[in-house]
């Protein structure tokens, strides 16, 4: 047997909530690549989302999450994708915190420092168009057995303003995103010391080297470059038999490991501004509710800086300054 390991963020724009990192692994017969996934698995999955109009799928769809999620479209089809695969995992959830446990339990301690997540919760699904989990978890089940291939693990990291602006302080933007992936990846892939791993990331900032930041998180093995290019970058570490092969391509999402990365972590972002907006909303009248991303925070930011002061929140908990 071999693995497959996506990674993904969402996130990676806003001054205003967490950047989200996710990576998924998978268990499947050497041999088979990241293209056969959706081949494999298309009784159950799908990488085309229905037209716009359409909330449900008899295949559950997984896929760039920016292709799955749109306010207009709604949280109905990637929630319905991540809470299925979450369930097929062994790891069902009814509550917003519950989901916080299945996916980022480390994060937990820190998103409870938060004032706007201390103490919230709310039952999931929270677009009561997601359909039933459970069946869908069956087909999917169903599917993964009959083509030899498991779900080992989803797991998500989140990244809040006071972290990301001290990692700033000490690196670019592209270099603190590349250093919380990997240490998120090679965190997972201790799990699996002596078996082939493949792993799909997505570019990272353009970025087409990524060696020098790979190597101190691999202990004793040198990381070796198989190419460096703006089409794909490849490199490879570890004993005979069990290397561990990692390429970073841009649209990483086309390829089903990483295209459920991207929906875990773009459906616990959107987790996270719930809580967010619920609790800024309720303290500043007529207060229109937000995403994040640059020019509506600033909106955002000046509707809120009076009760900010008065609560004593500090920018430096709030506000991502890149």
């Amino acid at each position: 047997m071999a693995y497959l390991v996506g990674t993904d963020e969402a996130g990676y724009g806003p001054n205003l909530g967490p950047l989200v990192i996710s990576a998924t692994v998978w268990r499947i017969e050497d041999g088979a690549s990241t293209h056969d996934l959706y081949k494999l698995l298309r009784r159950a999955i799908t990488a085309k989302p229905p037209p716009r109009t359409v909330t449900r799928s008899r295949r559950v769809v997984l896929a760039d999450s920016k292709t799955v999620y749109s306010p207009d479209r709604g949280l109905a089809l990637l929630e319905r994708g991540v809470l299925t695969m979450l369930a097929v995992a062994g790891r069902p959830v009814g509550t917003w915190r519950e989901a916080w446990q299945a996916l980022a339990p480390e994060s937990l301690i820190e998103l409870d420092r938060e004032a706007w997540s201390a103490g919230y919760d709310a039952p999931l699904p929270a677009d009561d168009r997601c359909g039933e989990v459970a069946k869908a978890a069956e087909r999917v089940r169903a599917a993964l057995a009959e083509a030899g291939v498991e779900l080992i693990d989803v797991r998500s990291r989140a990244i809040f303003a006071s972290r990301w602006n001290s990692l700033l302080d000490e690196g670019t933007k592209g270099a603190a995103l590349s250093n919380l992936t990997f240490e998120l990846l090679c965190a997972m892939l201790r799990k699996f010391d002596g078996s082939a791993v493949s792993v799909i990331c997505d570019k990272h900032g353009g970025r087409n080297r990524y060696q020098a930041l790979l190597q101190p998180h691999v202990g004793e093995w040198l990381v070796e470059v198989y190419g460096e290019s703006r089409r794909e970058s490849m490199y490879r570490w570890g004993p005979d038999g069990g290397r561990t092969q990692v390429c970073f391509r841009p649209r990483a999402e086309a390829h089903l490991p990483a295209a459920l990365a991207s929906m875990a972590s773009k459906y616990l972002r959107e987790l996270a501004m719930r809580a967010f907006n619920a609790f800024w909303c309720a303290r500043v009248p007529k207060l229109r509710p937000t995403a994040g991303y640059p020019r509506d925070a600033r909106r955002f930011k000046r509707a809120i800086e009076p009760v900010q002061a008065e609560l004593g929140i500090e920018d430096v908990h709030l506000w991502r300054v890149r």
